[in-house]
């Protein structure tokens, strides 16, 4: 099939063929990045532009790298740097930007929605980086690769997701995609940090770590995201892990095959104990390796691939 998208705003507006030509695109890239040059053509003359008004390490130097693999021109914004901070509009600067003629802007804002803001201003391809506590498309796309290399599928798979879900722009986008690709995803953490009326997204929730992960295939860990939260939603980080922290102990309720997975970063000994986290089950630095290829496969299909 042909990938006619213009841009990547969200997994919502993916078909269930359109992330599996993702995955499958993925797939068949990730080997460049083990060979002894790793660089194709593929988009030799085509520029890309990194504007980040958040801070990142594994989706900005992933997308950095997937387009120099495949000799992308790079350009990197961070919002300190830009004439956002002299007043400008963020509007004002696309249409900037865009006057450049590059052919894709990778954004990560603070505020849900700017990407797609973004996209309906310009003509170059929007790439969400993760917008707010809405959506990371990418990080979703790499979770389901990750899970279907070791697994073989998506669909029948049940995926418990603990933690800080309220404010996870992780969780949302996870829910959405698995849900579509035809796995159960089950939530787990305090009240506190589980939205209301968060099933409606297709998930269901409980507050029992030990009880939610008996059954699991995959158990996806999130960190409390404090810098999001207008107040503590949980009396001290020793007694977040006492209850809802990964441990080898709380493991030992789980599947003997199953995987542990996390988006980064972690917050070793919180909602996960580092035994845990570098353990046989952990799949962590499995994922960070499938963010390049996946990036790589969007990169390809928005900008170098047949429309």
């Amino acid at each position: 099939m042909k990938f006619e998208k213009k841009d990547i705003l969200d997994i919502e507006s993916l078909s269930r063929d359109e992330i599996g030509l993702i995955l499958d695109t993925a797939d068949s890239l990730k080997e460049i990045s083990s060979r002894a040059i790793k660089k194709v053509p593929t988009l030799r003359g085509k520029t890309i532009v990194h504007f980040f008004h958040e801070s990142s390490t594994r989706t900005r130097t992933s997308f950095e790298i997937a387009a120099k693999r495949l000799s992308g021109d790079t350009v990197s914004i961070s919002a300190s740097t830009s004439s956002i901070v002299k007043g400008e509009t963020l509007a004002d600067t696309a249409r900037n930007l865009e006057a450049m003629n590059p052919d894709a802007i990778i954004l990560r804002h603070k505020a849900a929605g700017t990407p797609h803001m973004l996209a309906r201003l310009v003509k170059s391809s929007v790439i969400n980086a993760g917008d707010g506590m809405h959506a990371h498309p990418t990080q979703a796309l790499l979770d389901m690769m990750t899970i279907r290399e070791r697994k073989g599928r998506l669909d029948g798979l049940n995926i418990v997701i603990a933690g800080d879900i309220a404010h996870s722009r992780v969780a949302r986008s996870n829910i959405v995609g698995f849900t579509k690709m035809g796995a159960r995803v089950s939530l787990v953490g305090p009240p506190t940090m589980i939205p209301q009326g968060i099933e409606t997204l297709g998930a269901s929730a409980s507050y029992d770590i030990k009880e939610a992960i008996g059954d699991a295939d995959i158990i996806m860990m999130l960190r409390i995201q404090k810098e999001r939260q207008e107040s503590f939603l949980f009396p001290s980080d020793r007694e977040y892990a006492r209850y809802f922290g990964l441990t080898a102990e709380t493991l030992a309720t789980a599947k003997d095959d199953v995987l542990i997975m996390h988006p980064g970063p972690i917050n070793r000994g919180v909602e996960i104990a580092p035994e845990v986290a570098d353990g046989p089950y952990s799949v962590i630095l499995e994922q960070v390796a499938n963010g390049v290829a996946v990036r790589m496969a969007i990169l390809y299909l928005l900008l170098g691939g047949p429309r």
